[in-house]
């Protein structure tokens, strides 16, 4: 089966044939037109030499003469015109096959990444099930009595370096309130002046506000705020609530 190189071969071979052939011809027409014919016993004369045209010889096809003239392979040939339908075929099916493993390659890899993605997720999930879950530090709570304010405010006392004993504060509450915290005393010189002492521990208003520790209660007869503020007081002016052992 002749391929589209081989009949182009062999359509540039014949026309470089046919156009030595023809220069030939026309060479020899030319010798020709040289010599006259003259009657019977008559000289013989010659005319002058006509001169040979130049041949020109050319490996690629006229281009002004239609291939279909000097070379019945183009042009129209149904061989050529199958064989360029042939190639355009084959080039859009290698093209097409292409498409499709570049399309099969970009959809492996895409399901290659959601399946890393979703084992991903899977272990990190894991590691959340495996760790010990985080306990919650336990509220402390007291009793809301004499015994459980004490314990609180020196708790609190302790966190903001106030110095003071269970002992010290629990005397002076009961010397001071004998344990009421909602105890005013209307009779003294603080009441006479118009501030009452108030609370546990019997502290005036301006004193309070003045020692109140932050954290607690802005309210005067709230019991730890009352025994704090009067442990401040007291450290300021004593060096510990320790060291009170009368009014203050």
């Amino acid at each position: 089966m002749l391929t589209y190189a081989r009949i182009r071969e062999r359509s540039r071979a014949l026309t470089r044939n046919r156009k030595i052939a023809l220069a030939g011809a026309a060479t020899l027409g030319a010798a020709a037109l040289g010599f006259t014919v003259v009657p019977a016993g008559g000289a013989t004369t010659t005319t002058e030499a006509v001169s040979s045209p130049t041949v020109t010889y050319r490996s690629e096809p006229s281009k002004d003469v239609k291939a279909g003239l000097t070379d019945p392979l183009y042009g129209e040939n149904p061989a050529f015109a199958a064989l360029e339908e042939q190639r355009k075929a084959d080039a859009k099916k290698k093209a097409d096959a292409a498409a499709k493993r570049k399309a099969a390659e970009a959809a492996k890899q895409k399901a290659a990444a959601e399946a890393a993605q979703v084992r991903a997720a899977k272990q990190t999930a894991s590691r959340s099930a495996e760790r010990a879950p985080v306990r919650k530090a336990a509220v402390k709570s007291y009793p809301n009595n004499l015994h459980g304010w004490i314990t609180q405010a020196l708790d609190i006392m302790n966190a903001k370096g106030i110095p003071g004993s269970y002992h010290g504060l629990h005397k002076n509450i009961m010397r001071e309130s004998s344990g009421n915290p909602n105890a005013i005393n209307d009779w003294d010189i603080n009441a006479i002046n118009g501030v009452p002492s108030k609370g546990l521990l019997q502290v005036i208003p301006p004193t309070f506000q003045a020692y109140h520790v932050p954290g607690t209660s802005w309210n005067i007869y709230d019991p730890v705020a009352n025994i704090t503020a009067a442990a401040n007081y007291a450290a300021d002016r004593y060096g510990s609530i320790d060291n009170v052992n009368s009014a203050y």
